[in-house]
């Protein structure tokens, strides 16, 4: 069986005094969307900006491409070829929607190559074509959700560590964003790890799926798995057994506890 493309091992961050990562262990295989999913404060971000340098864990490894990258600067991560699209759209306002999507190219050494990806990044998102020339400050929110995935895309990433893709979005964009994502993982085969409070999105979007809560994994497995498992259903899609209120005086409690 082929190494994973990237693995976590007993990764444990702190914010000062505050544990956020409690032994967290993850396998990204080559090929395919993982999605991370948590409610507010379980640490998905957490782990994207551990893996991306942003935050040193205090403990475990990390392994990408068959090195480790822990304890690294972010540039020097982003070279390996892992690009971050952060939560809440992180742009460059004043430059133009061109001039954003040519800095995802910035480190690239193949500058030759750099123009048949902007095509292709037009290809999958027109608008940002038609608004190449307008500040990027411009743009609505979704469109500057297209923009920020696009210019992860300029770093041709062998990993693109996505956060919250659906953030401040509704739903019909919801939609759209996510069949690009779709598309870019089966057209370019672009490998993902997806963290995403919109688990009925993430977990139809995804090959394989980890349950977070107050910094700990609390279980793995397919997505087509996580999405008969009852305590997802209840916990993260909102479904009910039907009757279930009127025979429970107290709500189920997780069974991962």
């Amino acid at each position: 069986m082929a190494a994973p493309l990237l693995e976590m091992r007993n990764i444990e961050t702190f914010y000062g005094p505050i544990m956020a990562l409690r032994g967290v262990s993850l396998e990204v295989p080559e090929g395919k969307i993982v999605t991370v999913l948590g409610a507010n404060g379980a640490g998905k971000t957490t782990i994207l900006k551990t893996i991306s340098g942003v935050m040193e864990p205090q403990k475990g490894s990390i392994v990408f491409g068959g090195r480790p990258i822990q304890k690294h600067e972010p540039d020097w991560v982003a070279r390996q070829g892992i690009a971050h699209v952060p939560e809440g759209r992180e742009i460059f306002p004043f430059l133009s929607v061109y001039e954003n999507l040519m800095m995802g190219a910035f480190t690239r050494a193949d500058r030759g190559a750099v123009p048949g990806d902007l095509d292709a990044v037009y290809g999958y998102f027109p608008i940002l074509k038609e608004r190449a020339d307008q500040p990027a400050a411009y743009l609505s929110g979704g469109q500057q959700q297209m923009l920020v995935i696009g210019r992860g895309l300029m770093a041709r990433p062998k990993l693109m560590l996505l956060d919250e893709p659906s953030l401040g979005l509704s739903p019909l964009l919801v939609q759209e964003i996510f069949g690009i994502i779709r598309r870019l993982n089966e057209e370019r085969k672009v490998t993902m790890l997806l963290v995403e409070q919109n688990a009925n999105m993430a977990l139809k979007v995804a090959h394989h799926g980890y349950v977070l809560e107050l910094g700990r994994i609390v279980m793995n497995d397919t997505c087509e798995r996580l999405r008969e498992s009852e305590d997802v259903k209840e916990f993260f899609l909102g479904m009910k057994e039907e009757g279930a209120r009127g025979r429970r005086r107290w709500k189920r409690k997780k069974t991962w506890r």
